[in-house]
């Protein structure tokens, strides 16, 4: 079974960019054009999102250089304790509904640090998988289609990263203690 989906594995993306092309070429689609039509229309969308992803990557800045962020998670460190939930994976709660790349990479540096078989390697990494970056999305994808009143998704988006965290750290403990 390994071994098939291997295969199809490898195939896949090869098939996919045959069979395109091939499927616009018997419906009597102009390939070319209407290939750099979207990529006209993808490059007006990134000229729309820049600005906001911009301010997003400088309030972050800001967040984590004021000590921001370490102030919160001194707050939270007591309770994180008392529930055995290890404190070396607190920031990435905050993290992780931020920003993508600086979570990846504070789960990364965890991993080298304690190994991606300890538990903090595992909370970390089960967290990385089951939470988004929820401002991020909001940001971009909301931006790139012109939604200004996202304070519902905000909320909804918020709380399943709470769940998705306490949901992963619950699970690891269970699991692997």
């Amino acid at each position: 079974m390994y071994a098939l989906i291997s295969m199809l594995s490898a195939w896949a993306i090869p098939i996919i960019v045959v069979l395109i092309p091939l499927y616009a070429f018997y419906r009597k689609i102009p390939v070319y054009e209407t290939f750099v039509e979207g990529a006209k229309d993808g490059f007006d969308t990134a000229i729309r999102i820049i600005p906001p992803l911009v301010g997003m990557m400088v309030a972050i800045s800001v967040f984590r250089a004021s000590g921001a962020m370490d102030w919160i998670l001194g707050w939270f460190r007591p309770v994180f304790d008392a529930v055995g939930v290890p404190s070396e994976v607190m920031p990435l709660a905050l993290l992780r509904p931020i920003t993508g790349s600086g979570s990846l990479a504070f789960t990364a540096e965890l991993i080298k640090q304690y190994g991606a078989d300890s538990m903090i390697g595992r909370i970390a990494s089960t967290i990385q998988g089951s939470t988004d970056t929820t401002l991020y999305v909001l940001i971009v994808y909301f931006g790139a289609v012109g939604i200004r009143k996202g304070r519902y998704a905000l909320k909804v988006g918020l709380f399943s990263d709470l769940v998705g965290f306490v949901a992963s750290v619950a699970i690891c403990l269970l699991i692997f203690s």
